[in-house]
């Protein structure tokens, strides 16, 4: 099986003109703030620390691009947009933010995926069905991971990822980044969206 074996930060920027060339596939994460999505990076890649968590929903204000390259040798990257959804944030920063990601969404020609996080026990709610729906229209292919899957029983976590996809009517993968769940399947959907 092909794994990550070596990932670098490549930028970090709150600008379209500061992007990184285009050089790699792309595979971007979204998902409202406090939904885990560095903790679910950081455990894809295998290292601590490289995507920041903060105890501080909404933190993230920026695109960061991390250079990944697995065993088989071939590079993308992993993308970690900023977070949204979060009340505390003024609505001038939360359009700001919109604005930003619309703009990557549209433009970027190696974007290859965008995945959608959501917390398991909630679902997905108003904003991650609008950003469903503008992918849709912009042809970008989504897959919906739903995080934190080690808080729900084993023996409802079935029904509640199948209720999910039924609700959506796109894929879903159900992940922990605390005890690994769901990483190899993430990862394999990963490689496949960016052809290799």
């Amino acid at each position: 099986m092909i794994r990550i074996v070596e990932t670098k930060l490549v930028s970090s920027t709150g600008r379209i003109d500061a992007l990184p060339e285009p050089t790699h596939p792309e595979v971007a994460f979204a998902g409202r703030s406090n939904v885990g999505k560095s903790s679910l990076l950081n455990a894809l890649s295998g290292r601590k620390g490289l995507f920041k968590v903060s105890s501080t929903p909404g933190r993230t204000r920026t695109i960061v691009h991390v250079e990944t390259r697995l065993s088989s040798d071939a590079r993308l990257y992993l993308v970690d947009l900023p977070g949204y959804g979060y009340a505390k944030v003024s609505r001038d920063a939360k359009d700001a933010w919109a604005d930003f990601m619309h703009e990557y969404l549209e433009s970027r020609q190696t974007l290859h995926l965008v995945v959608i996080l959501v917390d398991v026990r909630r679902g997905p709610e108003q904003e991650e069905l609008q950003l469903i729906s503008f992918l849709d229209e912009v042809g970008i292919p989504v897959v919906l991971v739903a995080t934190k899957l080690d808080r729900v029983k084993n023996s409802q976590q079935k029904a509640v990822l199948n209720k999910l996809q039924k609700d959506t009517g796109i894929r879903v993968i159900g992940t922990s980044a605390t005890d690994k769940k769901g990483l190899d399947m993430l990862l394999a959907t990963v490689i496949r969206y960016c052809g290799f």
